[in-house]
C-alpha cells in the first residue's frame, strides 16, 4: 500500500505537471522539453522516496540482526551461567541458586530479543515488497522517460519537416503570384529574334561571297575567251 501510494502522488504530480504545460504552451518544443523535465524530476523524486524505503528496510534488517545477535550472546550467558551453578552445585548451593538466577535472567534477555527478531520478521518483508514496487516503478517511469524523450525527438523532427514544407508552399505560392514564366516567354522571344537577325547576316554575307566567286569565275572565263580568240586571229595570219 505505501508503494502504491508513493507512486500514485508521484503519477498525480506528473499529470498535473503535463497538463498545466500543453494547457500554457506556445512553443510544443518548449513544452516537450518542460514535460521531458518534468518527468525527470519527478524520477528524481521516486528515486529519494525509493532511496528512503530502502534505508528503513536497511535498518530494520540492521536491528532484526542486532537483536539475532544479542539474543546468542544473552543464550551464551544463560549456558554458562547455567554450567556454573551445576558446578557449584554441591560445594555451595547458595551459590549455585544465584548462578541458576542469572542463567533465568540471561534466557528471559534471550527470549526478548528473539521476540524482537519474531517482530521484525513481518515488518521487514512488508518493507520489501515496498522496496521492490518501487523499484519497479521507478524502473518503468525510466523506459517512459526514454520513451518520452524519443516521442519528443520525433515531434520535433516532424514539426521541423512541416516548418519547411510550409516555408516550400509560400513560395511556391508567391511564384504563382508573381508569373515568372511571362517574362521568360517575353526573353525567349527576344532571343529568338535575335537569332533570326544574325541567321540572316549570315545568308547575308554567304551570297555576298558566292556572287564574288562567281564576278571572279566569270572574268577567269572571259579572259580565257579573249585569249583563245587572240591566237586564233594570230595563227590565221
Amino acid at each position: 500500500m505505501a508503494a502504491q501510494s508513493i507512486m500514485g502522488r508521484i503519477s498525480q504530480l506528473i499529470r498535473a505537471n503535463i497538463n498545466e504545460a500543453i494547457d500554457s504552451a506556445e512553443d510544443p518544443r518548449l513544452m516537450l522539453d518542460q514535460m521531458v523535465r518534468d518527468y525527470t524530476a519527478s524520477i528524481s523524486e521516486a528515486e529519494n522516496a525509493v532511496a528512503t524505503t530502502i534505508g528503513n528496510l536497511r535498518l530494520l534488517e540492521s536491528d532484526s540482526a542486532e537483536a539475532a545477535k544479542s539474543a546468542a550472546e544473552w543464550q551464551v550467558k544463560a549456558q554458562a551461567a547455567s554450567a556454573k551453578a551445576d558446578q557449584m552445585r554441591a560445594k555451595s548451593p547458595t551459590e549455585a541458586d544465584k548462578f541458576d538466577n542469572l542463567a533465568r535472567i540471561a534466557i528471559g534477555k534471550q527470549i526478548a530479543y528473539e521476540n524482537d527478531v519474531k517482530s521484525f520478521g513481518p515488518m521487514i518483508a512488508e518493507q520489501t515488497q515496498v522496496t521492490e514496487q518501487l523499484k519497479q516503478g521507478v524502473a518503468q517511469m525510466r523506459s517512459k522517460l526514454e520513451e518520452l524523450r524519443g516521442k519528443r525527438d520525433e515531434l520535433v523532427a516532424r514539426g521541423k519537416v512541416a516548418e519547411a514544407r510550409g516555408r516550400v508552399q509560400d513560395a511556391v505560392r508567391s511564384v504563382d503570384v508573381l508569373d515568372p514564366t511571362s517574362e521568360i516567354a517575353r526573353f525567349e522571344e527576344k532571343i529568338r529574334r535575335e537569332e533570326a537577325r544574325v541567321k540572316g547576316r549570315e545568308e547575308l554575307q554567304a551570297s555576298t561571297l558566292d556572287a564574288q566567286f562567281e564576278q571572279l569565275t566569270a572574268d577567269a572565263r572571259d579572259d580565257e575567251i579573249e585569249s583563245r580568240l587572240a591566237a586564233m586571229k594570230s595563227g590565221s595570219r
